[in-house]
């Protein structure tokens, strides 16, 4: 299986956003490329006008159905194991992990795109890192540049690689054309504590495969993923 799992520091760090970027590049290079959000809540809440829910957004990006993109869906915007508790559907992590092998099964490249970050739980016994060692994709890293950004980058790093996880690098979104001193810094200090390649995504106004595309074509995807 190959492509690249997309995590983030934490809820709303621009995990979807980077995902559907990633996709949208490869698929522009016509690379065959599927999209998967194996778990997703919060559909109950009403999306942005500008932006898409996750799924929608990363099936605009895939050229796919966005009932294809989320293999488990949920309404209350609460962490995935709660959702699944007061549905009374409990996630299964090996029929997860089946469906997401299997989009890859004809040699295609799988953007897989986690849900909030690596410790949340979806199971007993299961954890977003645990899903993602076991696909054995390289991980990608959504965080923001802003303040605070290098505690939990670098935590997030540490987690991933306490699992023995591969950190192909981290993308912190956006990144402002004309970046502060903060940033600036911010972006330099994780590179170097957290030894790992740092990229920044362009803002982006609208969540158009177009848009999607040009910014993640300035991300060096070959280098990270292979492809």
């Amino acid at each position: 299986m190959r492509g690249c799992f997309v995590t983030g520091t934490d809820t709303g760090a621009g995990k979807t956003v980077l995902a559907a970027a990633i996709t949208a590049a490869l698929r522009a290079r016509d690379v065959t490329v599927r999209a998967r959000k194996p778990v997703l809540t919060g559909l109950d809440e009403p999306a942005d006008p500008r932006w898409r829910h996750d799924h929608e957004l990363l099936a605009t990006a895939s050229g796919e159905d966005p009932a294809e993109v989320a293999l488990r869906a949920y309404g209350p915007p609460v962490s995935p194991h709660l959702a699944a508790e007061l549905a009374g559907a409990p996630l299964d992590p090996d029929a997860l992990l089946e469906a997401l092998r299997s989009a890859g099964a004809g040699g295609e490249t799988v953007v897989v795109e986690g849900v909030g970050g690596l410790l949340v739980p979806l199971a007993p016994g299961w954890d977003v890192r645990r899903l993602a060692a076991s696909l054995g994709l390289p991980l990608v890293v959504a965080a923001r540049p802003g303040l605070g950004t290098i505690n939990h980058t670098l935590l997030t790093l540490e987690a991933a690689r306490a699992a023995d996880l591969a950190v192909a690098g981290v993308v912190f979104t956006p990144w402002p054309s004309n970046p502060d001193a903060i940033e600036r810094s911010n972006r330099a200090t994780v590179a170097t504590l957290g030894s790992v390649e740092v990229a920044g995504l362009p803002p982006l106004q609208r969540g158009e495969p177009e848009l999607l595309a040009a910014a993640g074509a300035t991300l060096p995807l070959e280098r990270w993923l292979g492809v």
